[in-house]
């Protein structure tokens, strides 16, 4: 029997939640034609059709700050208690990265605070990017710090950048601006020494960790020939090996052999991205898993569920 999946990186949005983010301007979320529908019930018949034994919700982009703090705030609290009250009705099928609402980084913390000692949430989520404030922002260091205490897990998820007007071209952004909205904040991470500062953090990534492992030798070229980067400090490929990334989107044929031969099959976790991917495509992304070479003497399916579990441990 095939080994059942954990999947990180699954979806969830609210009536109040869909409003909200239209209210604030968000009306075709990253220049997709509209927002998903969802509900437990239809998410659990495409568990149960794909061997999903567990999903871990999340909003996704544009995440809950939509330029105010204080309705960032509330609105953050409304999603967090939602999946919250999910998770208690599915017992062992879903569970519940928070939303928090930066780049507002008390309301943050508050939010951190009650969701994982209220609520009893796995993780936070984040944006790659808040309203253009990237992660090695120096406001955001007081988070960090406390994240790093707790060993949280925070989940990384890309959003557009604020000049996609310029770059997208008019295509949605998910397709590609989002794959380097990932590469462009753990970079940012590195090259003002968060990583290397808050070890303790799980730090998960998406998409098979965008364009990192073709740009990590090349991000380690700079640290060193250009930025003054001592040759003893971690390379930036041993610090990016320590993150941990799903394979939602296309992991094969291409993209997967490209992550593991640069940072390894240790922290590679398996994702949907529903209910943005449509069933009919998360379908074909489990199927391309099942039929690819699978990684030793084990599969795709029992490896990631073995490093969900790693993550996913207290």
């Amino acid at each position: 029997m095939a080994a059942e999946l954990i999947d990180v990186h699954a979806h969830f949005v609210t009536a109040d939640y869909v409003e909200a983010a239209s209210a604030g301007g968000h009306v075709t979320p990253d220049g997709m034609p509209r927002w998903p529908s969802w509900s437990p019930e239809e998410h659990l018949r495409l568990m149960d059709a794909h061997g999903i034994r567990t999903a871990m919700l999340s909003i996704s982009s544009p995440g809950t700050h939509f330029g105010d703090d204080a309705a960032a705030r509330k609105l953050s609290r409304q999603v967090n208690d939602h999946a919250a009250d999910v998770v208690r009705r599915h017992p062992g099928r879903f569970g519940h990265f928070a939303a928090l609402p930066l780049p507002d980084v008390a309301g943050s913390l508050a939010e951190l605070a009650y969701a994982l000692d209220d609520l009893g949430s796995d993780g936070v989520a984040l944006m790659s990017n808040a309203h253009g404030r990237y992660l090695g922002d120096p406001a955001y260091e007081p988070l960090w710090a406390e994240l790093d205490r707790r060993r949280a897990v925070v989940f990384v998820h890309p959003t557009s950048p604020v000049n996609h007007e310029q770059v997208a071209m008019g295509r949605p952004r998910p397709m590609l601006e989002f794959i380097f909205d990932t590469t462009r904040t753990v970079s940012d991470l590195v090259f003002t020494g968060v990583l290397t500062r808050h070890p303790g953090i799980r730090w998960v990534f998406t998409h098979g960790a965008g364009t990192l492992p073709l740009l990590a030798d090349r991000m380690e070229l700079f640290r060193t020939a250009f930025n003054g980067g001592s040759p003893d400090d971690p390379t930036v490929v041993e610090q990016v090996a320590k993150l941990w990334f799903d394979i939602a989107g296309t992991p094969f044929p291409r993209q997967v052999p490209a992550l593991t031969r640069a940072f390894g099959a240790d922290q590679v976790l398996y994702g949907s991205d529903y209910c943005f991917t449509p069933i009919p495509a998360v379908a074909g992304q489990v199927a391309s898993i099942d039929a690819a070479d699978q990684p030793g003497e084990t599969t795709w399916r029992a490896l990631t569920t073995a490093n969900a579990r790693r993550l996913l441990s207290p």
